[in-house]
């Protein structure tokens, strides 16, 4: 992965100069002032690890210190992680990077640097928008999992399939293809996010109306504790006390390392098609697309954008700036059989006109689906051209979200502008369930002359506005370390104690990833 950016460095293109005229005439855009900073000119600070701590974790697996596998391996993929590393500042990189083969050799680099002080960090895919993989304190070595990337065993009886946590996404779908299987999950991190990042994150597909979210297709986990190891899941389902799988699904690291994901999976399907419809407003296609989680027929698929990202295009990243027609686009996508996907098309399509959907046929569906991981090498093209991007997700019940997604545009728009950096604020609906939605923002303005002090003064009072609202601070980004102190509100004082005291029974040293989800005492 482009070590400034995002995915592959060939497939990065610069901005048409219509688009960049539309960012300068309507946000006050202007180039940036340089260019991002050569990977060898970035300021990588000394290894605070001593020669015996080196030597101690080189008995226990592959070890690297070397500057540009530290720089690889620091922070995630948010704007602001990718603004100070585009200006050179490493200052948070990890001490070494860890490459564990199998799940002793996890629980040994635990073991050793439970006993050394050293703060561990477990690396999948890097993509981490929320903090995730910044602790913070002192030393610590980032274990990136990536040798261990195998599918381990299929069930094609009972359906699931046992995973590694280094397999990156397309790697899980390449294999289970191979044997005429799909996991279903294509979250916009699908290039290059890995299976444990997915279970540690709760991360959510695009394709989640059909096949559930990455939490919902998981029946077993193996996790390595500084304490041992955790073996959860004997059966799809139990009534044996509390699942304690879902303690783990979500614990970011902060509770055990994921060495291993049993998983439902599903034939592949014989059949995909996607479709648009088009809505007069944001409010009637958000009823349309309650109207099909509650009553069915759900797609696969199912996502709105409001007027604004509508009008600028998002949907289909390759076409930003040619404005659509007014309305607000619904895209939808079917899958399974050739008769069972044309006869779900044709109730949802009663459904969605009797709400007052337009059809528009295949095209924009298509262009989804071809542009449906595009839209982070974008955000690369937009800070190139001195633009700001980012985004931020949430999620509530249906008769909150009118509410909630007004409160938080609001948030957004008055700090941006206050800071002089007035953004064009859009926002979709992409996960759907029968009693609620997630809405995920998408936020453009000006670099200004700093601009990641802007955006956390504006995702504060975005955060600020999404628990006032009722909303969860986060629906599949996680917690990591920006979210945290809101986290801490959503669950209240007694909520972070129970988390706390959990985290102190299976890492009484802390050492996973500290700083990262639990609350500390007071909060």
């Amino acid at each position: 992965m482009l070590w400034s950016g995002w995915g592959d460095p060939s497939r990065a293109a610069p901005l048409p100069e219509p688009v960049v005229g539309l960012l300068r005439d309507l946000l006050g855009v202007r180039p940036a002032e340089a260019p991002p900073v050569a990977l060898a000119d970035v300021k990588v600070p000394p290894c605070r690890l001593t020669s015996d701590d080196l030597d101690a974790l080189a008995g226990t697996a592959v070890v690297r210190t070397d500057a540009e596998t530290r720089v690889r391996h620091t922070r995630g993929k948010s704007t602001s992680d990718l603004l100070r590393l585009r200006a050179g500042d490493a200052s948070d990189a990890p001490d070494a990077v860890v490459l564990p083969g199998s799940h002793d050799e996890v629980l040994a680099v635990l073991r050793a640097c439970a006993a050394r002080g050293i703060a561990v960090v477990p690396f999948g895919g890097g993509t981490s928008v929320v903090g995730g993989l910044t602790p913070r304190g002192g030393a610590f070595v980032a274990l990136d999992l990536w040798r261990m990337s195998a599918l381990l065993a299929l069930d094609e009886t009972s359906r699931t399939a046992v995973l590694q946590p280094g397999l990156r996404a397309p790697e899980v779908e390449a294999l289970l293809a191979a044997r005429g299987y799909t996991l279903g999950h294509f979250p916009q991190s699908y290039e290059w996010a890995s299976v444990g990042g997915f279970a540690a994150a709760r991360s959510s597909g695009q394709a989640s109306a059909g096949y559930g979210r990455f939490d919902d297709m998981v029946v077993a986990l193996t996790v390595a504790t500084p304490e041992g190891t955790l073996d959860l899941g004997r059966a799809p389902r139990s009534a044996a006390g509390p699942d304690l799988r879902q303690l783990v699904l979500g614990s970011e690291g902060a509770l055990g390392v994921i060495t291993s994901v049993t998983v439902r999976v599903h034939p592949v399907p014989e059949e995909r098609s996607y479709e648009g419809w088009r809505f007069t407003t944001f409010d009637a296609g958000a009823a349309a697309l309650r109207r099909l989680a509650q009553d069915g027929p759900l797609p696969a698929v199912l996502r709105l954008g409001d007027e604004a990202e509508t009008m600028v295009g998002l949907a289909d990243p390759s076409a930003v700036g040619a404005a659509s027609d007014a309305g607000c686009l619904a895209v939808l996508g079917f899958e399974g059989t050739a008769e069972a996907v044309a006869a779900r098309r044709e109730q949802a399509a009663r459904v969605l006109a009797r709400a007052g959907g337009e059809p528009l046929g295949a095209a924009p569906g298509d262009r989804w689906e071809r542009g449906r991981f595009d839209a982070p090498y974008l955000r690369d093209a937009l800070l190139d051209a001195g633009a700001f991007v980012e985004t931020l997700e949430t999620a509530t019940f249906w008769s909150g979200l009118p509410g909630l997604y007004e409160a938080v545009r609001r948030a957004l728009t008055e700090t941006l502008a206050g800071a002089g950096t007035p953004p064009l604020v859009m926002c979709h609906i992409s996960h759907v369930y029968p009693s609620g939605a997630s809405l995920y923002f998408t936020v453009v303005a000006a670099q200004g002359s700093d601009p990641v002090a802007d955006w956390a003064r504006a995702k504060g009072a975005a955060c600020d506005a999404i628990l006032a609202g009722g909303g969860t601070i986060s629906h599949h980004h996680g917690v990591g370390t920006d979210h945290r102190d809101w986290y801490a509100r959503e669950i209240g004082p007694l909520g972070a104690s129970l988390l706390r005291a959990v985290k102190e029974r299976l890492d009484p040293a802390g050492i996973l990833n500290p700083g990262v989800l639990v609350p500390a005492a007071g909060e």
